[in-house]
């Protein structure tokens, strides 16, 4: 297996893309496709990141995140909602002002339209719970009143989120997702690359 921090793999010999050729692209494409397999570790590996964060939550980001997605297995979800829960905040570390973004960004390939919509829309739903405290529009998600995921993504917050504060709740251990996580990123649902990859 090509190791992408090994300067002695195999690599392109082109300096600019229109030297490229297919030998070329045969390494690039070799390296991609067990990389890309590898990425539900790296998504784990991030995720790792928010442990002892707080940012002034009664409990830190990691923990609010295996809450999320234990509350969300428990109700009986299926495992492609329970990882867009228990990744839905795992922008903060990066986009601080617009991390559903970020998380919607990262699950795009991997999920379904519906899913990818309600992580992408959580942060202003989200905001019902709390934006009126801030001097912001609590009900700025009505905006999307009438949308198809409009109740999904309310009922998101309301059962799975909102309320994954509690320092005493007992949240599944994050090796209990690892499979769910490496399952969901094995292969694209949907991604120009996709094909590529398959192909090889």
């Amino acid at each position: 297996m090509p190791d992408h921090g090994d300067p002695a793999a195999p690599r392109a010999q082109f300096k600019a893309m229109t030297e490229g050729t297919q030998e070329d692209w045969m390494k690039i494409a070799g390296a991609f496709v067990p990389f890309a397999q590898a990425g539900g570790k790296r998504i784990l590996d991030h995720l790792r990141l928010l442990d002892g964060d707080f940012g002034g939550f009664p409990v830190d980001r990691l923990e609010h995140s295996l809450q999320t997605a234990t509350r969300a297995h428990r109700d009986g979800r299926d495992e492609e909602y329970v990882v867009c829960a228990l990744l839905h905040d795992i922008g903060d570390t990066l986009g601080a002002y617009n991390h559903p973004d970020i998380a919607a960004a990262i699950l795009k390939p991997f999920v379904s339209e519906e899913n990818h919509w309600m992580v992408g829309n959580h942060g202003i739903f989200q905001g019902y719970y709390y934006f009126h405290y801030l001097g912001l529009d609590r009900d700025m998600r009505e905006q999307f009143r009438g949308h198809p995921h409009f109740e999904r993504t309310a009922e998101f917050c309301e059962k799975y989120d909102q309320n994954a504060f509690d320092g005493d709740y007992e949240s599944m251990p994050l090796e209990a997702f690892e499979p769910m996580v490496m399952k969901l990123f094995e292969s694209p649902k949907n991604s120009v690359y996709a094909k590529a990859g398959d192909s090889l």
